[in-house]
């Protein structure tokens, strides 16, 4: 008797599965889901979904029940949008004076426990911009001035954040070391020194604990804004590192839409869309964006909405904030 009722059970289970689409199915893979969604996503609805809705989250589509996701400030601790108090844990440089990657990992899982608390999905760290400047006013923050050192460290931060389903953002991509003209500079660096010094962090961490989102930095890089700049983007992030997360702007860093859409930047932060939006839906229109470019940044919006667990939020752990082994 106990046996039926449970075949009963297991096959009640399954017909619900099946009846639920394949997207809302958390037992299926990844890219199942993420395909299945993606087709059934109007061109208005993609569009909104690559632009943030305010200054910490994205557009949610309720016709989908796909909710909004949200970010918080790192790396340091969760610095909450909403004014709770969180942690204070050691800055970049005094992590990497450590030497010490699981110390580093388990740091930044608390810190993954406290974003979970504070209903936060990807925090903005690890900064792993290089030490070049000491005027640099963000030096704090980062790691240290030998790339080595900050791919070991960040790789550490990266595996330990994401253990607790929160979404690394590993920052800023790429040659962003000074404060002088922070926004608009450009950082002019030949291939020998970009490959030797700047990149190596940053192709580390992906290469190795595959970071859930990347943001662009403001600055140029020998005369291109690095959100317009496809060769950084597409070619060597996404096509030679095989980075299959997102890439999102720094804070108001974008300067076009065409340009930047089809350099490969995934996500117009914050928001309400300037560049993106309806400014996007145009250029569509126009032929000036392809449609299989923007799918594909929609698709790595959708895999960090799924790999976060935004998609499955009944099943995401509660978190722990402000725990005595916290400040331990």
């Amino acid at each position: 008797m106990q046996t039926r009722i449970v075949q009963d059970e297991l096959a009640a289970e399954t017909a619900t599965a099946r009846a639920l689409p394949l997207y809302k199915n958390s037992a299926a893979a990844l890219e199942h889901r993420v395909t299945d969604l993606l087709v059934r996503l109007t061109m208005k609805e993609k569009t909104a979904l690559v632009a943030g809705a305010d200054n910490f989250s994205t557009i949610a589509v309720p016709r989908l029940g796909i909710p909004a996701m949200r970010f918080a400030d790192g790396p340091n601790g969760v610095r909450s949008t909403r004014g709770d108090a969180a942690t204070a844990f050691p800055t970049g440089v005094s992590m990497a004076a450590t030497w010490n990657p699981e110390l580093i990992a388990r740091a930044a899982a608390a810190m993954g426990r406290e974003a979970r608390a504070l209903g936060v999905n990807v925090l903005l760290g690890p900064n792993v911009n290089i030490q070049r400047n000491p005027l640099a006013g963000r030096n704090f923050e980062t790691y240290s001035e030998d790339p080595q050192l900050s791919g070991i460290v960040g790789t550490a931060f990266v595996r330990g954040l994401q253990s607790e389903g929160v979404g690394a953002c590993v920052k800023h991509f790429v040659a962003n070391e000074q404060e002088r003209q922070r926004r608009i500079g450009s950082s002019n660096v030949d291939e020998r020194t970009l490959r030797e010094i700047y990149l190596v962090p940053f192709e580390m961490i992906v290469r190795q604990a595959q970071p859930w989102t990347v943001m662009s930095s403001y600055n140029r890089l020998n005369g291109t804004y690095m959100t317009e700049n496809r060769r950084l983007l597409t070619q060597v992030l996404k096509q030679e590192w095989g980075f299959e997360g997102m890439v999102m702007s720094d804070w108001s860093a974008i300067h076009s839409t065409v340009e930047a859409v089809n350099a490969g930047l995934d996500l117009e932060m914050p928001g309400p869309a300037r560049y993106y939006g309806e400014m996007l839906v145009r250029a569509i229109r126009n032929a000036q964006v392809e449609i299989e470019q923007l799918d594909d940044n929609v698709r790595r919006v959708l895999r960090t909405l799924f790999r976060t667990g935004v998609m499955d939020a009944v099943r995401r752990p509660a978190g722990e904030l402000g725990s005595d082994r916290h400040r331990g």
